[in-house]
């Protein structure tokens, strides 16, 4: 459209700038293309083209994320970043009208940005603001184009811009004449795109002015190698690697590390289009590691790591850091294994280059930074792993020392280790600067996809139709050696099958589906890898897929798995094109009958692939290093359509790329290892319907238990997801200081254990702060970690408890909710009642709680709430609902709905969460805030609106049948029958006043330094 001709040059003039009259802007660099011109309703359809890559789109996604995001101009600093205000502001000047401001929120919502937790005293200089950023973009631009090439649209780009901000600016200006280290923590998911964050952030250092560039990858050089290809193909770019040589002299580009690489020939390397030593603008890269070979001692080859060699420097009388000498100086870029004598090297030659190495800005990736960075030397008889720990961990120490421009940013899904470091070692890694959480990005498969967290199924069953559990995972129950056998033969039937129709799919979606894998993780002994994979082999020569038995087989498990899952899936309406282009489910191409699988021979090109090579088991183990030098697991020059068996070295970090089918039962006692064997989280383009995850159910455990390991998963990630929520409710600056709430020495005491048996990491030095109070205004929060009925005690305690509460429910009334599935209010009755502050205070006081569950943060802020008089009373509600049965309990004459909320299972102990129909009204009583500017929240229903005064808290209690034979259930009862309370647990759900805290309060003793103590949350 005509329309569209300059508007990406008017939109790139105000890249770096405060937003101004977007109309005006995009009409003046028009004026050369049209007589007329355009008005805003034009202009507004025209970025809100639904072509997620149109380049107008991209360019517009960048600059609202980033005046969303701006913290440090001066036309930001009256309104908070990723608000409602901060966006209206930005229409404002923008000088959009009204429609067009809803038109752009459909098409361009809002990013909720990185939770940060700020260290010091959160005054930091942000020197990397909207002008520095557009001042030298040279890398930045080049990656995210090669990402939107790629299939990575307007948003997802938008939100990576935001992210890798906000960790740039808060390292060092590499221009700075005073020496200064940071040191932060970036917390992702597993398998989450954290590479793809942490190559970003390079591409914005580098730009910025960082020379020196220092990856440390994991343990093995597997990781190692990967991360390289990663940063040589998405950021170095095919000019920097082949560092001259004519592309047209086959012999000498032979010598390169990709000449045979599938990517490389098939031109989806990064080019740059250009030869960047001829600019003033951008710095050549030179590699101090390639993916054939780690860091080696330089020796006669210095100068490639030296920047006062030959004549790099403008001006030798300078130190590298200014301006003068640093924009035209080379990037040195070093990825290298965590092992203790590779970081030797890289030490030892820093030692010898003639540099002033605290001229030198530097920038420390540590990816999966809770492995092997952490020191762990305070252990008594350490074993070799431990030792070469805390090796590893002295080298970084080392390089920091000696690079005193270096700033470190450690990268991991499971931050316990890390956090847990002693704040007061100096010489260590803990985040003292920042703790940043990246969001869950879109498009990827996580726990919450293979879990049903907090999903309230209304007492209907678990189908494929409303559950995920029965979408994706299936059970190992085995207990007998003919059943495993046969549940290993159900796991490797649907690998082949699902094999089958990617190779169905290929080419309708346009997804070559070059690698097809499954994970078979049962040890980390190398000795049983071995016999399981001639297990493996065994089976597949059995298997038959070319009888009559083997086909049925596949047919079955298609015609009662594969298919009903897919079009379940296809079914559910929240299941939308993704950020990152991923087609939803309906849009796959899926055969309606076994026949057409087999009529087009799809299953037979399957085990072809499948059965290629020598074997098709892959062993993926072994101390030695060439040990994982195995052609038949090169993803980069070859398809890898296999089964791959192994132990921890395919546990974290390393992506298996196109893993379909995890068969899983290893057990272990921490829970960051637990959830680093999630191998199966990440990105399915094209495949998610087709994921299955076999999962043991009764693993042996300590003693004589046994452990379902879904449950163990399940319970890890609502530990992770309770602690990122504490971590955005307290990251807020304090409203009256302006200070920090929390800082990364304040994290340690939010990291909450809920199995007994599992630790949070294996670390020794977990620091030894204490959590005191705690509270947060206006939203509800669950509280069902009650102890274990044992015989009933508690509950009959707890129901003495409430007494005083039920004593004061005077009145009836209606309350409202907005069903989420239809978007229509929905009523419910409830009894209710006002009740002092002080009588609930003192009835929840006496309730008892789980061993690892601490409930009396939460009594101190309301203690001090009360004594600030920010909290005077409680709504109680009661509610009567449609469907439950109504039963006497104890001595009491009325009648209450009787509920059924299920215990949790797997040692966490505690009951199911309170339902969503009830939440609302808590909250409008509560007097919980939503819009802009913020107003008070109805959706709760009138009585509930005419509930709330600015001091008063709303309480949901409930009554849940917790009978001796859990099987029981209400509907079992007769229908007179008076219930013990013994019987009976009492669930109380609340939100405190908003009043009291708006954005949350949290409080900790003052910790005491070099304890080492592990924190035992039992006595907290």
């Amino acid at each position: 459209m005509s329309e569209a001709v300059g508007l990406v040059p008017a939109l790139k003039s105000l890249d770096g700038e405060a937003p101004s009259g977007l109309l005006d802007t995009v009409n003046f660099f028009l004026k050369k293309a049209r007589a007329d011109k355009l008005d805003e309703s034009v202009l507004v359809e025209a970025l809100a083209t639904p072509d997620v890559n149109n380049q107008a789109r991209v360019r517009f996604q960048l600059l609202i994320s980033r005046w969303d995001a701006d913290s440090s101009s001066s036309w930001a600093t009256k309104t908070t970043a990723h608000s409602a205000d901060r966006r209206l502001s930005i229409y404002d000047l923008l000088e959009i009208g009204d429609d067009s401001r809803e038109r752009l929120d459909e098409v361009y919502p809002r990013d909720p940005g990185a939770i940060v937790i700020e260290g010091g005293d959160g005054d930091w200089d942000p020197w990397y603001d909207a002008g520095r950023q557009s001042e030298r973009d040279f890398y930045w631009n080049a990656y995210s184009g090669l990402l939107a090439k790629s299939g990575w649209n307007a948003q997802a780009l938008g939100r990576l811009d935001t992210a890798t901000t906000s960790v740039v600016r808060r390292l060092a200006d590499p221009t700075w004449s005073d020496r200064y280290q940071s040191k932060g923590l970036v917390v992702g998911y597993v398998q989450s795109g954290k590479t793809a964050n942490f190559t970003g952030v390079l591409a914005k250092a580098v730009d910025a002015g960082y020379r020196l560039i220092i990856v440390l990858t994991g343990t093995v050089e597997i990781l190692r190698r990967q991360t390289q290809r990663r940063l040589d193909m998405e950021l170095v770019g095919v000019e920097n690697i082949l560092g001259g040589i004519d592309e047209a002299d086959a012999t000498k580009v032979a010598e390169t590390d990709y000449h045979q690489d599938q990517d490389w020939l098939d031109g989806k390397f990064l080019r740059h289009n250009v030869p960047i030593w001829t600019l003033d603008d951008a710095p050549t890269i030179r590699r101090l590691s390639t993916y054939s070979g780690d860091y080696k001692r330089l020796k006669q080859g210095l100068a490639a790591l030296d920047f006062r060699a030959g004549h790099e420097l403008a001006d030798k009388q300078r130190p590298l850091y200014d301006p003068v000498n640093l924009f035209r100086s080379d990037v040195r870029l070093a990825i290298v294994k965590k092992n203790s004598t590779v970081l030797k090297r890289l030490v030892d030659d820093l030692g010898e280059i003639h540099a002033e190495l605290g001229e030198i800005p530097t920038l420390i990736i540590d990816d999966e930074a809770d492995q092997a960075s952490v020191n762990t030397k305070k252990q008594r008889n350490p074993t070799a792993e431990e030792k070469e720990r805390t090796a590893v961990n002295r080298r970084i120490a080392d390089l920091l020392k000696v690079l005193k421009r270096a700033q470190y940013v450690g990268y991991t899904a499971t931050p316990f280790a890390n956090v847990f470091v002693d704040p007061d070692d100096s010489e260590d890694i803990f985040p003292k600067d920042f703790i940043v959480t990246l969001d869950r990005p879109h498009g990827y498969m996580g726990a919450s996809d293979f879990h049903d967290l907090d999903v309230d199924f209304g007492g209907e069953p678990k189908t494929i139709h409303n559950s995920n559990e029965k979408a994706f995972v299936r059970d190992l129950t085995s207990t007998s050696a003919d059943k495993r056998v046969a549940e290993l033969q159900e796991a490797i039937d649907a690998f082949v099958l699902t094999g089958t129709i990617k190779l169905y799919r290929r080419e309708p979606c346009g997804e070559p589906f070059r690698h097809h894998t499954m994970l078979v993780h049962e040890s980390v002994k190398m000795a049983d890898h071995a016999a399981l994979a001639d297990e493996i082999r065994e089976l597949w020569k059995q298997a038959g897929y070319d009888t009559t038995v083997g086909l049925q087989r596949l047919q079955r498990l298609f015609e009662t798995d594969v298919q009903p899952v897919t079009a379940a899936l296809h079914g559910r309406a929240t299941r939308t094109a993704d950020a990152v282009g991923d087609p939803a489910p309906a849009m796959l191409p899926t055969p309606q009958t076994f026949e057409e699988l087999t009529a087009g021979g799809w299953i037979g090109k399957a085990l072809d692939l499948i059965d290629a090579g020598t074997s098709p088991v892959i062993v993926v183990n072994g101390a030695a290093e060439k040990d994982y030098e195995q052609d038949a697991l090169d993803f980069q020059t070859a398809n890898v359509w296999k089964i791959l068996v192994g132990g921890a070295k395919l546990s974290r970090g390393f992506t298996v790329e196109g893993l379909t089918i995890s068969y899983y039962t290893r057990r272990t006692q921490q829970a960051d290892t637990l959830m680093q064997m999630g191998r199966w989280f990440g990105f399915r383009r094209g495949y998610r319907d087709l994921v299955r995850l076999y999962i043991g159910r009764n693993v042996p455990g300590p003693r004589t238990q046994t452990i379902d390991l879904y449950e163990a998963f399940e319970a890890v990630v609502r530990d992770e997801e309770d602690f990122r929520a504490e971590l955005a409710r307290y990251a807020a600056l304090n409203e009256e200081t302006g200070q920090p709430q929390v800082r990364p020495e304040d994290v340690p005491p939010m990291v909450f254990q809920q199995l007994p048996w599992l630790k949070p990491t294996a670390s020794n030095k977990m620091y030894n702060a204490e959590l005191t109070t705690q509270g947060v205004g206006g939203q509800l929060q669950d509280f069902p970690r009650q102890a274990e009925r044992e015989q009933g005690q508690h509950n009959d305690k707890h129901f003495e408890l409430v007494q005083p509460l039920l004593d004061r429910l005077e009145d009836r009334g209606q309350f409202e909710y907005v069903d989420p599935t239809s978007n229509q209010v929905r009523t419910y009755d409830a009894r209710y009642g006002i009740v002092d502050a002080k009588v609930l205070l003192e009835a929840i006081s006496g309730f008892k709680w789980t061993p690892n569950y601490k409930f009396s943060p939460h009594l101190k802020f309301m203690a001090s709430a009360i004594a600030e008089g920010t909290l005077t009373d409680f709504a109680v509600l009661v509610p009567t609902l449609t469907g439950a049965p109504e039963h006497r309990i104890g001595n009491r004459k009325e009648l209450f709905s009787i509920l059924k909320r299920a215990r949790r299972g797997g040692g966490r102990g505690g009951f199911s969460g309170s339902s969503f129909r009830q939440r609302a009204a808590v909250e409008t009583i509560a007097g919980k805030r939503v819009g802009s500017p913020l107003t008070l929240d109805t959706t709760g229903g009138p009585v509930a609106q005419a509930l709330h005064t600015a001091t008063r808290g709303g309480l949901l209690l409930t009554f849940a049948l917790d009978a001796e034979n859990p099987d029981v259930k209400p509907q079992d009862l007769q229908q007179t029958q008076d219930i013990p309370s013994a019987d009976i647990a009492s669930l109380f759900s609340y939100a405190l006043p908003y009043l009291s805290a708006p954005s949350g309060r949290i409080g900790f003793k003052t910790r005491k330094s070099g304890a080492g103590a592990i924190i035992d949350r039992s006595d907290l």
